[in-house]
């Protein structure tokens, strides 16, 4: 089965100009009629770091969870960001960025990569406690542009140490859009082989035309799981090129539905989240 999860949080914190907290509830309300597996939805981070998500307690007290099919995910980047978000019980996951490059963790958490290891297993212990699940997203997964060690077994590595702290959900991050269609398919190959208790999902970055190509190269190395966002929006400000955005939704549902997988959307709903999409984001 495919885990399709929309990013709505990953399409909006790099924006410049701050979106209302009530058209915020709106857009992810408009999503829950979807059916998407999973919305990341907002995080529980400094608002000095990333202003826009600064609303995000706000905009979940605005939602109607009466009837939503999809789970809630909410990022966050230090265990007092984790007990933030655990204060809500409508939140099913935390995700964690976790870098297998030490610069970038440095710029992203403010921590090395050993003490971000220690996070993962503190926060660990504390969704074990509350019934929640913690998703690791191995940030620079594909590579990295600051020189610092990269390698398919250095991936491995990492997993294993996150096996070890019993993580369920491992989303291998391709930050700035280098990823290979024979790397993407190698990584997730070796990985879903090796620890097939985890799931694995592609968090990846792409040109747009380059979206089918990355899809059908994640799901030949077994990989069931894709993050996206709605018309491609989003990215990683240091990929330096505005054509490296997010995985479009709708394009990975084409291409999904392409290969027979039944995502169980409502096709009629995704149209109307993509109207909404133009609107929020000012196409």
């Amino acid at each position: 089965m495919i885990q399709l999860v929309e990013c709505p949080r990953d399409a909006m914190q790099g924006l410049p100009d701050f979106i209302d907290t009530a058209i915020k509830a709106a857009y992810i309300n408009q999503l829950f009629e979807v059916g998407f597996h999973t919305l990341d939805f907002g995080s529980f981070v400094s608002p000095k770091a990333i202003p826009q998500m600064r609303d995000t307690a706000e905009v979940l007290e605005m939602l109607d969870l009466h009837k939503a099919k999809s789970k809630l995910l909410a990022i966050v980047a230090n265990v007092r960001g984790a007990e933030d978000a655990l204060h809500f019980q409508e939140i099913d996951f935390l995700g964690f960025p976790l870098s297998v490059s030490e610069t970038f963790q440095q710029r992203n958490t403010n921590a090395t990569i050993s003490e971000a290891l220690k996070t993962v297993e503190s926060i660990q212990h504390l969704c074990e406690a509350k019934g929640k699940k913690q998703v690791v997203y191995l940030s620079m997964g594909f590579g990295n542009p600051y020189g610092d060690p990269y390698s398919p077994e250095l991936i491995a590595e990492f997993v294993e140490k996150l096996a070890q702290l019993q993580i369920e959900t491992v989303s291998i991050s391709d930050t700035i859009g280098a990823a290979t269609s024979e790397l993407i398919t190698e990584l997730f190959k070796v990985n879903t082989q090796a620890f097939p208790q985890i799931t694995f999902g592609a968090h990846l970055h792409s040109r747009p035309d380059a979206i089918e190509e990355k899809v059908m190269a994640a799901l030949k190395g077994g990989c069931r799981r894709f993050d996206g966002a709605l018309k491609g929006y989003g990215g990683c400000p240091m990929a330096k090129d505005d054509l490296v955005g997010n995985m479009a939704t709708e394009v990975m549902v084409e291409t999904l539905e392409k290969e027979g997988y039944d995502l169980g959307l409502n096709k009629s709903e995704l149209t109307e989240s993509l109207k909404l999409a133009q609107f929020v984001f000012n196409y």
